[in-house]
């Protein structure tokens, strides 16, 4: 196996975009050999939804697309990133009893720390961010390189 496998998508900052990140996910951790049905790709679709509607949901129109980034590092780090080109970075908010949103960068930050991750935020270099989650690639799922990405 290659040290690196990658893979990328670019979506439009529309609703119906997170579904289809979600899918392209989902499509790629399978040729890489994750079932389907693996609590890490459960992990990485959950994640990967959450940091695509923040994309979506808050960049307010100033960045037409999203880009969702997939790396399996050596088979042992699987990163996902997810870029807008909106200057804001994620803010910790405090979340309201009440509130229906607002929770989305805390439910991602747990999952990662749960699954043995982390959060970070890197700038590009168009002024936007990429918001990056490391997660150990599950023991004994063997990666393919079914997919030229």
């Amino acid at each position: 196996m290659a040290d690196q496998l990658e893979a990328s998508v670019t979506l439009p900052s529309d609703p119906v975009s997170v579904a289809a990140a979600r899918r392209y996910v989902a499509q790629v951790l399978g040729e890489w050999g994750l079932p389907e049905d693996a609590e890490t790709a459960d992990t990485v679709r959950l994640i990967v939804s959450e940091l695509a509607t923040n994309s979506v949901q808050h960049t307010f129109g100033q960045s037409p697309t999203f880009t969702v980034d997939l790396r399996l590092e050596r088979e042992e780090w699987l990163r996902v990133g997810v870029t807008d080109s909106h200057p804001r970075w994620p803010r910790r908010l405090p979340a309201a009893v009440q509130q229906d949103n607002g929770r989305g960068m805390v439910i991602i930050r747990w999952l990662a720390a749960e699954a043995g991750g982390r959060l970070s935020v890197s700038p590009t270099a168009d002024g936007g961010k990429t918001v990056w989650i490391a997660l150990p690639w599950p023991a004994g799922a063997p990666a393919r390189t079914a997919r030229g990405c």
